[in-house]
């Protein structure tokens, strides 16, 4: 008798078959040049999503999620994370995110990218899909080293005084502008850039459940940057209100967070 397949693992496997799906959708409706809405009965049948990816289904379930029920996960979407940088052109900063939390702690996520460009023997694929399981690691791609140098990815389109003020107190070699919660988290993964700062609310916890998820399966930390771990719960609130601090190591992520300026952690743990 087969084992039955414990349900934190089914539905990963079905949020990367989701995550794959919404790529092609996206990489569409590009395509087509349109933004419109669509009709609940104009959606084609083949956007409909009913197969898992069967790596996933494989893996082993750590013992403490194996108990896992339907009542105690959140599922925290978003579809086009990036959605200025879609609009103005700047593809690759483009994600879909599925965040998964089991009692407000996200434990497992996917973050694709529809339009990450891979040749295979003279073939070229569009796309990728990376996820994340706590005390299993990570599928889809193989985690770099940081930078050498103190290297900070922020926001792009988003800033404000604060931000900037956390990010000069950070003395960093070098500053990425880019776009997407999604996508500085895996400039931290690939080891394009050491920390991800944005030192004023903004981002939604739709944007950073699914990063936090993969990001701690492979060994790194996401809070705020006053050192605390969001809550994933369904009555939570969905703005993120005192920033976002991350970084591939704990050694990296408590170096930076002793850089953020104590006046500046003060006025966000106000809010």
């Amino acid at each position: 008798m087969s084992t039955p397949v414990p349900l934190i693992v089914k539905l990963l496997a079905s949020s990367v078959s989701v995550a794959n799906r919404a790529g092609k959708i996206v990489r569409d409706v590009m395509s087509k040049g349109e933004l419109g809405i669509v009709e609940k009965g104009d959606v084609p049948s083949d956007w409909i999503v009913i197969d898992t990816d069967k790596d996933v289904l494989s893996l082993e379930c750590p013992s403490s999620l194996q108990g896992v029920k339907e009542e105690d996960i959140v599922v925290w979407v978003d579809p086009l994370d990036g959605t200025s940088e879609y609009t103005q052109g700047f593809l690759e900063h483009v994600t879909v995110l599925i965040g998964i939390s089991v009692n407000e702690k996200p434990v497992a996520g996917v973050i694709h990218q529809p339009y990450y460009k891979t040749i295979n023997g003279g073939e070229k694929k569009m796309g990728r899909t990376i996820w994340g399981l706590q005390g299993v690691g990570v599928g889809g791609f193989t985690p770099a080293p940081p930078p050498d140098s103190l290297i900070i990815t922020t926001t792009r389109s988003h800033s404000n005084a604060l931000a900037e003020k956390g990010l000069q107190a950070m003395n960093a070699s070098q500053v990425l502008r880019v776009g997407g919660a999604g996508y500085k988290v895996l400039q931290l993964l690939e080891g394009i850039a050491s920390v991800y700062l944005f030192a004023t609310s903004g981002c939604k916890k739709w944007d950073t459940c699914a990063p936090e998820a993969v990001l701690s399966a492979a060994g790194g930390k996401l809070t705020d940057i006053l050192g605390n771990y969001y809550k994933y719960g369904a009555s939570e609130q969905r703005l993120n209100k005192t920033g976002v601090l991350a970084a591939v190591n704990n050694d990296l992520h408590s170096y930076a967070l002793s850089k953020i300026p104590e006046e500046l952690k003060e006025l966000q743990s106000k809010k």
